[in-house]
């Protein structure tokens, strides 16, 4: 199963591709030239200015210009331009690249300072090898100046589309144990792996899809301290763990069902101490990237 890439505080996971090496090293390709081209103008017009002048001080003003000028082009330029236009430069704008935080957030003055001043030592002081290195052998394609600063270089276009946001409403009848749960203990990894079996078990075999949710099940309320109620089947299960999990951070809701409709709903024996309750109306269609129970 895939791995989330990015959860948000409320525990919607967007699926981001990192940019790969090479997209990467396109994008500066076109910063440098920039880059070289302002430096090009920056020194002819230094020289046309110190041209008619002579003596140490000259120089040592020239001397400082000139050192002002690279600090603020090789500096200032990432620096500026990933502060003020949410993590993008011009390079990273025409290959579609962005740099945002490891919570998905866009970058700050504080991630571009530390992305720039690392990548002195990183792009600059060894000729790539170490960003090189770095983007090959992290899971993310991070260099150390985004290793450092917590941040990740996202591919904005690309062949899979743009980015998914799936969001799982409590399952029809199960709106009042799914407000019992808690799933605070789950990580981002673990939940991860519940929404991606929600929205793939339509596709899989149905004793395959019957085996993924009964382990997963298993596994998920082993980790919550949960013992689940035995007429609720694993998948409807996860269901609930899902919208339990993307409810931690929403508004309050109106007030919910019982859990004698829940049970009539999904089949067998209703909880002990719960009284039996009328069968409620068949439930809705399914919506996008939720889960319904079936009538």
């Amino acid at each position: 199963m895939e791995q989330p890439r990015l959860v948000t505080p409320e525990a919607v996971v967007l699926s981001f591709e990192t940019a790969g090496l090479g997209s990467r090293v396109l994008a500066m390709l076109v910063d440098l030239a920039i880059q070289g081209g302002l430096l090009f103008l920056g020194s002819v017009a230094l020289v046309l200015l110190t041209a008619n002048t002579s003596g140490d001080s000259a120089n040592v003003a020239a001397t400082v210009v000139l050192l002002l000028l690279f600090t603020g082009v090789l500096l200032g330029y990432p620096i500026a331009f990933e502060s003020l236009w949410r993590g993008r430069t011009p390079g990273k704008a025409a290959l579609g690249l962005r740099v945002v935080t490891t919570e998905g957030a866009p970058v700050r003055f504080r991630h571009a300072a530390v992305r720039g001043f690392v990548g002195l030592v990183e792009l600059w002081a060894t000729t790539g090898a170490l960003a090189v290195l770095s983007v090959l052998l992290t899971q993310d394609n991070q260099r150390l100046g985004d290793l450092a600063a917590g941040t990740l270089v996202l591919r904005e276009r690309s062949g899979a589309g743009r980015p998914r946001v799936a969001a799982f409403p409590p399952p029809h009848g199960l709106e009042a144990y799914t407000a019992t749960l808690d799933v605070a203990g789950l990580t981002p990894d673990e939940y991860g792996a519940v929404r991606s079996f929600l929205l793939r078990a339509a596709s899989l075999p149905p004793p395959v899809r019957a085996g993924l949710a009964g382990e997963l099940a298993g596994t998920v309320a082993a980790r919550m301290r949960h013992t689940p109620p035995p007429w609720l089947p694993p998948e409807a299960f996860l269901a609930c763990v899902a919208a339990a999990t993307q409810a931690r951070s929403a508004a309050p809701g109106p007030p919910v069902a019982a859990w004698s409709e829940a049970a009539a709903v999904w089949g067998s024996a209703a909880p002990s101490g719960a009284p039996a309750g009328p069968r409620p109306a068949p439930p809705p269609p399914a919506t996008a990237g939720g889960y319904v129970a079936p009538p």
